[in-house]
């Protein structure tokens, strides 16, 4: 018996915000925030993440897959396609996906020499 996948397929992040400065040596110390997502699933997951601001149109949404039984990072900083998304803006995420897959939400802030970083689960609109 093949146990269901864990996660669902909608999952929101409300308060997103990538610094444009930081502090140290790159890439390591660049200021940015990441989406790390779960797929423990047996089907490829084909994935929409959309950029939504309070005073800029909505960036995305950008394409991105997750292999079956696979875990993949992807931060916010290196969306490119179809255009690099403003930064120093507060911002709310929604990632969609054809199947369901756990995300997880991480920000460093490196703004000063003392490199903060914080994490949460995402939320999950089951």
């Amino acid at each position: 018996m093949t146990p269901e996948p864990i996660g669902t397929t909608r999952w929101t992040i409300p308060g997103g915000f990538v610094p444009t400065e930081s502090t140290g040596p790159e890439p390591a110390m660049v200021s940015h925030d990441k989406l790390c997502m779960l797929n423990t699933g047996n089907e490829m997951a084909t994935l929409e993440i959309t950029l939504h601001y309070q005073n800029a149109r909505k960036a995305g949404p950008y394409p991105l897959t997750l292999a079956p039984e696979r875990v993949r990072h992807a931060r916010i900083n290196d969306l490119i396609n179809p255009y690099a998304p403003p930064l120093g803006q507060a911002y709310g995420v929604v990632v969609e996906s054809s199947v369901p897959i756990v995300v997880q939400f991480t920000r460093q802030d490196t703004r000063q020499a003392e490199a903060a970083t914080a994490t949460s689960l995402a939320y999950a609109d089951a």
